[in-house]
């Protein structure tokens, strides 16, 4: 069966390759793409040749192909329909590459709850970053918690606070425009300027600089701040003078290629994928969907989505 997947062949450069996708084996799937997602931050990275030599193995995705920094066949966000398999004419998600067909082992799909739309699934990924992030950070009813970032990722962490008894979320971003978005989630919305202090915790997801001195300043007094950013090969500055050690900060790295370790003992990777799965049964969610793009489109779209000031709502992609 001829396929075709995205490669992303030189920095800020990618095109659609034809691959050959053979019958599935015994214990195989044959999947066609429905729907997937665009993850901005990490595929960036990965456009602009941004990601660091050390973490070249740690960085590589399921079913990934080619070596970084390019060409690599990357993505990690699909919902199709099982065409051939002992799941056929399911609708399934799978950590894999953009591609419109192919084949994966029966155990790296993960059943899309009825009652979840196949183009809302998509966010599963992001669902499973979200609450790996909650998991590190535990906060509890009536917290006052802070999310600074108000991306799909940081967006999802304030959805599932606020959805906690008592609590007081707070979404804090530069651009006013996401203030709809946070409200819509059951979360305040400010500005940096004007963002509450003194919070119990606090979760970081802007990837900046400035934003990571904001999360710090908003932490009260031994309070947790979980870092849910990732700059690639950039060095940034952490403001850790002044009041920091005096006030007995903790700052905490949440990153989804382990479950998080308050839940490790007891949960596997495909047990929290199922779970970030039902979380997304929460039409609220729909509102992080950005138009959809054809898959055929992809490369010549992809400058244009994944620029810095782009969308914020998550890329969904639609196959033929």
């Amino acid at each position: 069966m001829a396929s075709k997947a995205l490669w992303y062949v030189a920095n800020k450069r990618a095109e659609l390759r034809d691959e050959a996708v053979a019958a599935p084996s015994a214990g195989e799937l044959l999947v066609r793409a429905r729907f997937g997602a665009v993850s901005r931050g990490t595929e960036r990275l990965v456009f602009e040749g941004r990601v660091p030599e050390s973490e070249f193995e740690r960085m590589r995705a399921p079913f990934m192909a080619g070596t970084f920094p390019h060409p690599v066949k990357y993505g990690y966000s699909i919902v199709g329909t099982v065409a051939d398999g002992p799941l056929r004419g399911r609708n399934v998600f799978v950590l894999h590459p953009h591609q419109s067909e192919f084949v994966v082992p029966e155990q790296a799909a993960v059943v899309v709850p009825e009652n979840v739309p196949p183009q809302r699934a998509v966010l599963a990924a992001n669902m499973e970053t979200a609450l790996n992030a909650v998991w590190d950070g535990a906060p509890g009813p009536a917290d006052r918690i802070a999310v600074v970032g108000g991306g799909v990722v940081g967006l999802m962490v304030a959805r599932l606070c606020a959805r906690m008894p008592g609590t007081r979320v707070t979404v804090v971003d530069v651009s006013a425009g996401r203030s709809d978005l946070a409200r819509a989630f059951g979360a305040g919305f400010v500005t940096p300027d004007a963002a509450p202090e003194n919070c119990d915790v606090v979760f970081h997801a802007s990837a900046s600089a400035a934003g990571l001195a904001t999360a710090l300043r908003l932490a009260g007094d031994e309070a947790t701040v979980i870092e849910l950013s990732w700059y690639g090969s950039g060095d940034v500055a952490v403001p850790l003078g002044q009041a920091f050690h005096s006030r007995r900060l903790r700052l905490i790295s949440s990153q989804v290629g382990k479950v998080a370790a308050s839940h490790r003992p007891r949960w596997t990777y495909h047990q929290r994928l199922s779970a970030a799965l039902e979380l997304l049964d929460d039409p609220a969610l729909d509102a992080l969907l950005a138009p959809a793009v054809a898959f055929t489109d992809l490369p010549e779209r992809l400058p244009a989505l994944l620029a810095v000031d782009a969308d914020a709502r998550c890329p969904l992609i639609r196959y033929p």
